[in-house]
């Protein structure tokens, strides 16, 4: 039996073509414009939130507390979870986790509507913390309807990312609203609605904006500020009316 041979060919590799220094040039460039874009849509909104809101409430900016600028922890950069309330108020985190565990704490839900930002029906929960599952009431303050005033607490992120369904964006455009506007409260198949009478910031470690006041029925309304950062927290205070 005779055996045949046959010499395979050797297929060389064809050397990738060399890019030019023009197209080196043209690739650096467009990634630095990526960049500067992507910069900017993060720092323009929060720019604009500062400039419209300063003109518009004619009032100045309240400034950064602090004790919480020295924590390390306002932008989440020691690894702080702000979608837990318990991580909102650096003063209060023990007296939200003894509300959060205690078993004598009503876990009540109702649900709220801002007809203006586009917020249909979000669920509040009274007694939990968790922020990424819905709004929170904070605990011992009063309920929808009652004399003093409901405290709730939402997520916001930068506004383009806005999305009234998703309870880690919902508070984004909170700033939009104005004196006058609507904000409706269905609990225990009962609405009311508030009208928003006031909007100011105040620094992380400020417990004023939980105090109850019991001449009349109002709610309050709070988030972190500017969206994307959690610099300062924004509180909007509404008023009961009549339908």
């Amino acid at each position: 039996m005779g055996y045949i041979y046959v010499k395979k060919e050797v297929k060389i590799p064809r050397p990738r073509p060399k890019l030019s220094p023009q197209h080196k040039k043209i690739i650096a460039s467009s990634f630095l414009i990526i960049g500067v874009l992507f910069f900017l849509s993060a720092i323009v909104p929060i720019l604009q939130y500062q400039i419209e809101y300063s003109i518009k409430f004619n009032q100045v900016l309240s400034p950064l507390s602090t004790r919480y600028a020295n924590s390390g922890s306002i932008l989440g950069e020691s690894g702080t979870d702000f979608t837990q309330l318990s991580n909102w108020f650096v003063d209060d985190q023990n007296n939200l986790q003894n509300s959060s565990q205690n078993p004598t704490v009503s876990k009540t839900e109702y649900l709220i509507s801002v007809p203006k930002l586009k917020i249909d029906s979000a669920v509040v929960q009274v007694g939990s913390l968790d922020l990424k599952k819905s709004l929170i009431q904070y605990p011992q303050t009063a309920l929808p309807g009652q004399f003093g005033s409901p405290v709730i607490f939402g997520h916001s992120v930068l506004p383009q990312f806005f999305n009234p369904k998703s309870y880690l964006t919902i508070f984004s455009t909170l700033y939009k609203l104005k004196q006058g506007d609507e904000i409706l409260i269905n609990f225990d198949s009962v609405e009311y609605k508030y009208l928003v009478e006031e909007m100011y910031e105040v620094p992380p470690t400020d417990l004023s904006v939980l105090e109850q006041r019991f001449d009349g029925r109002y709610l309050t309304l709070i988030t972190c500020t500017p969206p994307g950062t959690y610099l300062r927290r924004l509180v909007i205070k509404a008023r009961i009316v009549d339908f």
